[in-house]
């Protein structure tokens, strides 16, 4: 909040000053802290989006994957659960899948390179869109929040919000 206040010096001439108040807060990392629990929940409110690499990550790995058994594929997966999830491949060449390796990760070099190869030759999918789901609760555990924090050097208001 600032306050202009005009005086007039001798000469005549209007001068402006500005008062300004000054609040004090209290800013903790993550470690000193006195409620941990309200910075988790501030972030698992507001940053919706920790896991969104893994969602990509999946569908980058599928794209690839079609285009080394061919046919078609058709998905809609997200990081949470959600009622029209699937992943599809049709009129795939079988013997092509049979070639891939899924321990090698030939797709992209990335972990769900092997859960999509062996989910679609164990014929579960749905696996797959599983694993992700269990990444998103992992990356979104008090743990793995609190690691994040620390890694990044966040700091915190007194009522977990993050301090900018």
């Amino acid at each position: 909040m600032k306050m202009m206040i005009g005086i007039i010096n001798l000469n005549g001439k209007l001068n402006n000053i500005t008062i300004m108040r000054t609040i004090e807060t209290n800013i903790y990392t993550i470690e000193e802290h006195p409620n941990k629990d309200k910075c988790f929940e501030w972030i698992r409110d507001n940053w919706h989006d920790l896991n969104e690499h893994s969602v990509d990550e999946v569908i980058d790995s599928i794209k690839a994957l079609s285009k080394e058994i061919g046919g078609t594929c058709d998905y809609s997966i997200s990081q949470v659960p959600s009622r029209c999830e699937y992943i599809n491949f049709k009129n795939y060449s079988q013997e092509d899948l049979s070639k891939l390796n899924a321990d090698d990760l030939p797709l992209t070099g990335v972990c769900w390179d092997y859960d999509l190869i062996e989910g679609l030759k164990e014929g579960n999918l749905k696996m797959v869109i599983d694993q992700l789901h269990d990444s998103t609760e992992f990356t979104y555990s008090d743990d793995q929040l609190y690691e994040l924090c620390v890694s990044n050097d966040y700091e915190f208001n007194e009522s977990g919000s993050i301090y900018n």
